[in-house]
Formats: structure tokens, sequence, C-alpha cells
């Protein structure tokens, strides 16, 4: 064992115990990645951290004995969240700090800093069944899909939470547009987003922003900004894809070819067992004219074509793989396609606090993440 693998194992089981966990893998990624991100004295204060948000002043009180003093615990938390590692808010000009999820939340805030190394182990470690199970066996997802505006009609009685415009509306600023860090991983990767060019199509709002902004991360856009940012994103086919909260904390605009969270889904035969959306695209066959285009958009592939001698003569909307997005419907020219409401409306938490509080009490045990598992490969209703 390494001279320092000790501190990272620690904050790698202290990092397990919280909402969405850090399980440990075989390879030994798990501490790689953690290396990447804390140096072997941040991961040592990184432990004294909640996944709830406290003051220094009280994450002092708790760890007195340490032998580290107030000044020391606050520089070291500071250079952990310039880089993203943990979770940082300044509210009334007092500094308070927590721990975060790689997925989303480290992994997010180390944008400025991947390297093919990183990401390299970054994978190799996402891609274990520790860490799938553990992301996916949440009892709420952390992310959720709305629909675009263009699809949504008056008859849907859209909740404000569902509808972009009132997000960005209801949120007190500031506001930070963001490089995507999948299309940038990709980039890297020598891929190029099949979807968009442009590189500045994530959004993060209130405090979270404020915290980017002050950490160099972003750059500061208006509130008509944020809503002219996300007509671009919408028009170009990608999916809005928000915090699971009421209050606006960030909105990813994705695509199927760059981003982790919509490949994960196109992988599940039932993706809406693990993520939130409150609508499903419905196909009307007698207006369709099998021109194709609402598969194109489809960033989950829950649409599909069949040819014959290059011409379309089949198309196929599988509901259970539809995240309800919209896009589809926003492109179709014929009113082939529309959304429906689910019969019951899932109503996300209200805070982010409020959302871990949530996941921490609902969190899962090895047996139901069994059952889970079974649930997942299976294709079988949750």
């Amino acid at each position: 064992m390494a001279k320092d693998d000790n501190v990272y194992r620690a904050l790698q089981k202290h990092l397990d115990q919280h909402p969405i966990g850090y399980p440990k893998s075989i390879s030994g990624s798990d501490l790689k990645v953690l290396k990447h991100i804390f140096t072997p004295n941040e991961a040592r204060v990184a432990t004294f951290l909640d996944y709830r948000f406290q003051s220094i002043e009280k994450i002092y009180e708790k760890h007195a004995a340490s032998g580290y003093l107030k000044e020391d615990i606050e520089k070291t938390l500071d250079q952990i969240a310039s880089k993203g590692g943990i979770g940082y808010r300044n509210r009334d000009g007092k500094r308070f700090y927590c721990n975060m999820p790689l997925v989303v939340g480290m992994y997010e805030g180390f944008l400025e800093n991947l390297t093919p190394d990183f990401i390299k182990d970054f994978e190799k470690y996402t891609a274990s069944p520790s860490f799938g199970i553990s992301f996916l066996s949440t009892a709420v997802p952390q992310m959720r899909t709305i629909p675009v505006a263009e699809s949504i009609t008056p008859e849907h009685q859209i909740s404000t939470f569902d509808q972009v415009s009132a997000l960005i509306h209801d949120a007190p600023g500031p506001f930070a547009v963001i490089e995507c860090i999948c299309r940038k991983k990709k980039n890297m990767e020598g891929e190029k987003c099949r979807v968009t060019d442009r590189k500045e199509t994530c959004m993060a709002a209130n405090e979270i922003a404020a915290a980017a902004l002050e950490h160099g991360i972003g750059r500061e856009i208006s509130k008509q900004g944020a809503i002219d940012l996300l007509a671009e994103n919408t028009k170009e086919g990608l999916v809005l894809q928000p915090s699971n909260t009421q209050e606006i904390e960030f909105v990813c605009s994705c695509c199927g070819c760059c981003c982790g969270m919509l490949s994960i889904q196109k992988q599940l035969p039932r993706p809406l067992d693990f993520w939130s959306s409150n609508y499903f695209a419905v196909m009307d066959m007698d207006k369709c004219t099998k021109c194709g285009i609402c598969a194109r958009k489809c960033q989950v592939d829950a649409i599909t074509v069949k040819k014959k001698n290059k011409k379309i003569v089949q198309i196929k909307l599988d509901s259970k793989k539809c995240i309800g997005c919209g896009n589809c419907v926003a492109a179709c020219k014929f009113d082939a396609i529309s959304l429906m409401k689910k019969k019951q409306e899932t109503i996300p938490p209200k805070t982010f606090e409020e959302l871990n509080e949530i996941l921490m009490k609902n969190k899962k045990g090895t047996w139901d993440k069994v059952k889970m598992v079974s649930k997942m490969v299976l294709g079988l209703p949750q």
C-alpha cells in the first residue's frame, strides 16, 4: 500500500456514508480519482465535513482535537473548493462547506483541471458495478428532465418546476454560463459533439453560480442571458436536465453523444425508473410522414426507424425509453407527436438541502441494492 493510501481510504469510507455514496472499487480507481482531486492534507481535512453545509466555526468546533488551527482548516477548505472538490456557499458573509458526491459534484467542479490521466481513472471508476449501483440506487434522482417550451401547450397545465422560463424568472440570481464538462472530456478524447459546436451550454444559478464565479468557473450572465442561452440550446435539440429541486441550482443541456447521464439512460431498459420526468411522448401514425426527423432529434434512442432500400418504412416510439424532453415534438412539422403528462405528477424537493435529506433518509442497504440491480437488468418496473 502506498504511503498516503490510508488517508485516501479514510476519505473514501467517509464519502461512502453520505447520500449518494462513494463505494470502494476492486481496481483501486476509487483512490486514484481522489488523488487527482485532493492532496493528502486536503483529503484529511475533507473528512471533517458532512453532506450538510456547515460553517467554519461549526467544523472547527467538532474537530478542534485534530491539531489543526481554525485558520488552517479554512485555508485548506478554500483550496479544495477552488478546484471543485467540496461544496461551498457564502451566506451573509459567512463561509459554509460540505462534501459533495462525485457525480453530480466533484467531477463537474473539476472542469478547469481535467487531464487525460484523470479522465482515464474517472471512466474506470464510474464504469465499475459498485459505483453504478450506488449512483442509481438513490430514492430520488439528483437530476430530472423537463420539456422544452416548444413542446408544451396550455392544456398541459405545466407546473412551474417543469417550466424552464418560470425556473429562471423565480430565481434571484446570479446566473453563470459554464462550459459543458462532458463535451470537454469527449473533445480531449478526440471526439466531436454531433449536436452542437458550442462549448458554453450549461448554466448555474443562485448560490451555486455565486460560488462558481467566486472561484473563476464560468462567466456571469444576466437573467435574460440565461433565458436566451437555454432557448439556443433547445433550438439545437439539447435535452434540459436541471437539478431535481423546485429552486433551480443548475440546468445541464445534454446530448446523447457526450452526456454521461444520457449515456446511462440509453443503456437502461426503463430509464425513468431511475430518473425523474413528468411527461412522455406519443405518436399519431395517421399524421406521421416517416420523415425520420424525430428519430434524429431523440438523444436517448427512444425513437427508431426501419429502412428498406434506403427509405424509412417504419418508425417506432418506445415509451419505456422516452424521457419526456419534448425535442421530437418541437421538431415534427406535421403535429404527429405530442407530449402526454403522467397521471401522477412527481413533485421535486424544494431545495438542495431537502433533496439530500431525502436521499440520506432513504439510503438503500445491500439487499435493496441487489433487488434494484435485478430490476435494472431485467427491465422490471420499480
